[in-house]
């Protein structure tokens, strides 16, 4: 099995539609289809069950789902450490969720000019690791969001942005102008897995235990919004598609936007990286 060919795998796995995947990969679905196929074939079984109703991994495919992502894991270490034994001017920086923030965009644009011999490398994760792989030595410094576990690492805070629920348009709470989280008692919430930080997982439970499907990505929490009418939180300001729509919740703590990295590194890269995307985000 290739690397890339497991990491078409993963997208697909994580985003249960082959047409997100692809998007997400930066490719067009009909290749990425056929690599599907071929791996099945590979493996003996079927990975994904399509039916009218959408995809599904099948029992084979949550097994090769967990090994393909200690497997990348493992590969992404490898290629770091191999780097920097190397020598080579290289900053790995994990981003959660969504890398079209506007901060994002503005210390993109001002790392390459003030930086252009630099090789930035991004991992993009989903919210099942709030520290973007941090803490597995997968990335230099995490583009993130707080609260979480921040034992042993150091954080800077570059923004706070105000948090909403999501909900359908027809929902009736939609039509209100602000919510209290004791609006939504009674409602499903989406889930982390069993394993993600606790600290992460309550506040996005509005700090209390809830019910609700489990999601690994925002589009996952998008889904479960327009399909069972879940409700979760998100950040204020962030395009939704027309059918969704977030309401301010006026008791709820703002989200933090932080950059994050492993108390005591070293990297002469990170602080000036940090400097800037406090620059960058501060606008």
């Amino acid at each position: 099995m290739e690397l890339r060919t497991l990491r078409y795998f993963v997208a697909v796995a994580e985003e249960l539609h082959f047409g997100r995947a692809a998007a997400r990969l930066h490719m067009s679905q009909p290749p990425l289809s056929r690599a599907i196929k071929r791996l099945e074939t590979e493996v003996g079984a079927l990975l994904f069950a399509r039916s009218t109703s959408g995809v599904t991994l099948t029992p084979v495919g949550t097994v090769l789902l967990a090994e393909a992502r200690a497997l990348l894991d493992q590969a992404d270490r490898l290629r770091a450490r191999v780097t920097a034994a190397a020598g080579v001017a290289t900053i790995t920086v994990g981003i959660l969720g969504d890398s079209t923030d506007p901060g994002a965009t503005r210390l993109a644009a001002a790392y390459r000019r003030s930086h252009p011999g630099i090789d930035v490398r991004i991992r993009d994760t989903d919210l099942t690791d709030p520290t973007c792989g941090l803490r597995a030595g997968l990335v230099d410094v995490a583009l993130t969001r707080a609260p979480f576990n921040e034992t042993a690492l150091t954080v800077r805070e570059l923004r706070s942005d105000p948090v909403g629920v999501v909900l359908r348009a027809d929902d009736p709470l939609a039509r209100r102008g602000q919510l209290l989280l004791a609006d939504l008692g009674d409602r499903r919430w989406f889930q982390f897995p069993q394993g993600t930080d606790p600290i992460w997982r309550s506040y996005w439970n509005g700090g209390e235990p809830r019910e609700g499907p489990v999601v690994r990505a925002v589009q996952e929490c998008l889904q479960a919004v327009l399909w069972n009418g879940t409700v979760g939180l998100a950040p204020l300001g962030h395009d939704l598609p027309a059918e969704l729509t977030v309401v301010p919740l006026i008791d709820m703590a703002p989200s933090r936007v932080v950059a994050v990295w492993n108390e005591g590194d070293t990297n002469p890269l990170i602080r000036p990286f940090v400097e800037m995307a406090t620059a960058a985000y501060g606008h």
